[in-house]
């Protein structure tokens, strides 16, 4: 499979979050490959240092636990202390761990919204002032499909993803006078390890074949390339919007 080159990201600072498995670990190798200066947080040591692996020593991992707010402000102040400011930011982090929703309690409410909206606003908050200064720069939050298709027992997994959303074109507004734009992916069934464990069995398969349009699972490839596209400056008039990779699912 042939890669675009966008001659813009060369050099320039990028952040992922979540980058040490799935489909953040391919915007990791995208960014890489595209000669970024990539940093990438996550909480999985061990996937982290398979990434840096791959990678050949081109990203760079940082651990943090983003619902710590506080580690997550000094995380990315040391990010720009090494690398400037950042240029693309790049919200992926996410968990969408199943559950019934009649069982919800609020304290398991508050940790769901914390793991999977809330980084997103105030990891966006952190690098703002820095693309402000550096006259512009992109923010890319990575939603989900499972809302819009209405799966069940993800509630409040759905609820953080259909926040995002709305996040995006609200931040969108704020930021666009300062040439900072913001805008989402939103993947569809993708053939990363942990869904594949989750939905892989015959029946699954065929379900998704005959609901997309396209007769072909996605992979975390294919969402990367989309995620590199807008953090580019070939996007540079692209802002407030979600675009899919799903294969026609929804």
């Amino acid at each position: 499979m042939s890669h675009a080159i966008y001659p813009s990201l060369a050099g320039k600072s990028v952040i992922v979050t979540g980058g040490g498995s799935g489909i953040g670990a391919d915007i990791v190798a995208g960014f890489a490959r595209q000669r970024a200066r990539v940093f990438f947080v996550d909480i999985d040591k061990q996937g982290a240092q398979q990434v840096v692996e791959q990678s050949g020593g081109a990203a760079q991992f940082l651990h943090c636990d983003l619902t710590d707010l506080e580690a997550l402000k000094a995380t990315f102040a040391s990010i720009e202390s090494k690398g400037g400011p950042v240029a693309a930011l790049i919200n992926n982090a996410a968990n969408d761990d199943r559950h019934k929703t009649l069982e919800v309690t609020p304290a398991y409410w508050d940790n769901r919204m914390a793991v999977n909206l809330r980084h997103f606003f105030f990891a966006i908050q952190s690098v703002v002032p820095g693309m402000r200064r550096a006259g512009g720069g992109s923010i890319i939050n990575l939603g989900s499909v499972s809302w819009h298709l209405g799966l069940p027992d993800l509630a409040l997994y759905e609820t953080a993803k259909a926040g995002i959303e709305g996040m995006t074109r609200a931040l969108a507004r704020d930021f666009g006078g300062y040439n900072v734009r913001v805008n989402c992916v939103i993947p569809g069934a993708v053939r990363t390890p942990r869904q594949m464990a989750l939905w892989h069995t015959p029946e699954e398969e065929a379900k998704i074949f005959a609901q997309q349009c396209l007769k072909a699972r996605v992979e975390p490839v294919d969402v990367a390339a989309m995620v590199l596209f807008l953090a580019s400056d070939d996007a540079r008039l692209c802002t407030g919007h979600s675009y899919w990779v799903d294969a026609g699912y929804c």
